[in-house]
């Protein structure tokens, strides 16, 4: 699914048309997507709402409206884009959002799995208050990653993916961030030593900023809102790559379920 990297580009691709915009009415037809409020309510709360603004948290999208927030998880196969009333585009097969707005576009929600999830609250912190730290914040200091990894003796690859320890990793990148820092995925976190604890947080960073400014990963189903691809996929070192030669040391690239999760890695460049 959409990681950090991925819904952050969403995010600054619909900055600008929703500047400035009213949300008129919505539809949809796929109401086991909507978490919070209910069918009805949800209808008439959110009708004449104006955008304030639009952030990440997370993997999260928050739309800030008077008086509430729209969040909006993409989940596998999500997608918004801006778009005019009349326009047809080849992901509105799957939209089940149609959110109208006041200037004759609307912003819809395509998801074809229909794993996607929708809230209305006045309070984020209903829906993003257990999330961890932003790896990307200025916060986030090696002090501060060092004294979140005290006293947790979990494997590193099911620790990254964890929400609630840092907000934003999931499968794409917490592999390339375990690759640049040289560490193997069942490597327990209580077994790092000083100076591969500080490799892992500037990888974890490094990484993250670099999907950023490929714009994401179009692995499968994302796309950005204008419905063009990313290209951090192009410069994945070990992701989706079992089998292939390691860009490092030339020896085929491992996969392993870890967590339940499909991981890839080096078993020489990460030895355990």
């Amino acid at each position: 699914m959409p990681e950090l990297p991925e819904v952050e580009t969403v995010v600054r691709g619909l900055r600008g048309p929703l500047a400035g915009r009213t949300i008129v009415s919505v539809a949809y037809d796929w109401p086991n997507c909507l978490v919070t409020p209910d069918g009805p309510r949800f209808t008439a709360r959110i009708a004449g709402q104006p955008v304030r603004g639009i952030t990440r948290r997370g993997k999260y999208i928050l739309i800030a409206l008077n008086p509430d927030t729209l969040i909006i998880h993409l989940k596998m196969t999500g997608r918004l884009y801006v778009t005019p009333d009349s326009s047809t585009d080849e992901a509105d097969r799957w939209v089940h959002f149609t959110f109208q707005l006041d200037n004759a576009h609307q912003l819809r929600f395509s998801d074809a799995r229909k794993f996607g999830r929708v809230y209305l609250v006045e309070d984020p912190a209903q829906v993003v208050g257990a999330l961890g730290p932003e790896p990307l914040d200025d916060a986030f200091t090696l002090e501060a990653f060092c004294a979140r990894l005290a006293g947790r003796a979990g494997l590193l690859k099911p620790l990254l993916l964890n929400q609630a320890f840092i907000a934003g990793l999931g499968n794409i990148y917490a592999d390339e961030a375990l690759f640049a820092a040289g560490l193997h995925p069942l490597r327990r976190a209580d077994s790092l030593a000083e100076e591969e604890i500080a490799r892992l947080h500037a990888a974890i960073r490094a990484t993250l900023a670099a999907g950023i400014a490929r714009e994401g990963a179009s692995v499968n189903w994302y796309r950005k809102p204008d419905g063009t691809r990313g290209s951090a996929q192009v410069a994945l070192s070990v992701y989706g790559r079992g089998g292939q030669p390691c860009p490092r040391c030339g020896q085929p690239i491992a996969r392993a379920v870890i967590g339940g999760r499909s991981t890839h890695y080096c078993p020489a460049c990460q030895a355990r």
